[in-house]
Parts: structure tokens; C-alpha cells; sequence
């Protein structure tokens, strides 16, 4: 089960990044009357880098600081409205946090998140304020999206990627999720606990 609630959570991210891509005209042709947007200059390696670099900023920004472990990649071949192959893919990496973060401090971490994210010049795009899995989602100048989400358990994951980079190789860090250095699965379970950010006490500044 918890496997799956991730996965749902990362196909929802690239979803958002799909659909980002469509709207920048990156994803195809668009509709009748509005004018094509210019073709992607980024390619897959570069937007794998860049969005390694986010969530390296992302987490260095949480202070605490937190565990964490790296989540597999994802790549989703980017198509026009036909079905037809466009030579770009949606490229998402994202990164699982093992520090057990309690209830009664998530709200503080999406918001230390958030504006850290804003002063990075990201804009908030989605908000879910849901008590047991609330999410944030952001997007940049360049066209990344980022997003911040609890899952059904407490699981908190970071993403970060852009849609319909031009296909090409690409490299991954060392620890990621099926590929050489990496484990075979996903560390996924928060496990390392934290004098702040686990603790059950509300949190008074």
C-alpha cells in the first residue's frame, strides 16, 4: 500500500508537468488561434542536473535538516494531441525524506518549503491543505515544477522536473534507485526520528 500511494503521487507530478508542457507549447501543437510557443532548449541530461540541484537546495534549506534518500527517476515520453512522438520526454527526480515528521509539524515544514522555494523565485501554483496529505506545487521562469507531498502514511517526498526536455542520455547521482551505486528498490519508510521534527508537541515560536 505504501508503495502504491507513492507511486500515485508521482504520477500525478509528472501529470502536472505533462500538462505544464502543453501549455508552453512544448508538448505539440495547441489549439486553433493560439500562437506556438518556441520549441525546448534543454535537453534530458541538463534538466536531470537542474532539478537535482533544486531539491539539493530544497533539502539544504530544511534546517533541522532531515534524512533523506533518493527516489527513482521518472520519464514519460511527451506526445501531441495524435499520439505522436515529439522527441522530448518529461523528466522527474525527487527525493524521500526518512525523518519521521510528525503531524504536528508539517505544517511548519511546508512552510519553511514554500518560502524558501518563493524566494528561489518559484511560484505557488497548487495548494492542497488536506489534514493527513497535504501538498504544495511550484513552478519556475524556466518552466520547473516543484512539488512537496505527504503521503497516506506520513511518507514525505520532494519532486522536482520539467516537462518535455529534447531526448537525449543521461546520468544519474550516486544512490539512485535502480541504477549503478543505487539500491535495487526505494527507501521509502520514514524511519530516523528527530527531536524536532517528530516531535508530537505543537510547535510555539
Amino acid at each position: 500500500m505504501f508503495g502504491r500511494a507513492w507511486l500515485v503521487g508521482c504520477a500525478l507530478m509528472v501529470a502536472a508537468l505533462a500538462a505544464c508542457g502543453a501549455g508552453d507549447g512544448q508538448n505539440g501543437t495547441e489549439g486553433q488561434g493560439k500562437k506556438k510557443q518556441k520549441a525546448p532548449t534543454m535537453d534530458m541530461q541538463q534538466a536531470g542536473q537542474r532539478s537535482e540541484t533544486i531539491l539539493d537546495g530544497t533539502l539544504a534549506a530544511i534546517r533541522p535538516p532531515v534524512k533523506w534518500a533518493y527516489g527513482a527517476p521518472v520519464e514519460a515520453a511527451c506526445s501531441t494531441g495524435l499520439n505522436e512522438p515529439t522527441g522530448t520526454t518529461t523528466v522527474t527526480r525527487s527525493r524521500n525524506i526518512l525523518t519521521v515528521v510528525s503531524e504536528q509539524r508539517r505544517g511548519n515544514l511546508l512552510g519553511l518549503v514554500q518560502r524558501y522555494w518563493e524566494r528561489q523565485g518559484f511560484r505557488i501554483v497548487d495548494v492542497n491543505s488536506d489534514k493527513d496529505m497535504p501538498r504544495i506545487r511550484a513552478r519556475d521562469a524556466e518552466g520547473f515544477t516543484v512539488s512537496l507531498d505527504v503521503g497516506s502514511i506520513g511518507n514525505v517526498s520532494v519532486s522536482a522536473g520539467l516537462s518535455c526536455a529534447v531526448n537525449s542520455a543521461m546520468t544519474y547521482p550516486t544512490g539512485t534507485p535502480g541504477h549503478p551505486g543505487g539500491p535495487k528498490a526505494e527507501e521509502l519508510r520514514p524511519r530516523e526520528r528527530s527531536d524536532f521534527w517528530s516531535s508530537s508537541e505543537p510547535f510555539r515560536q
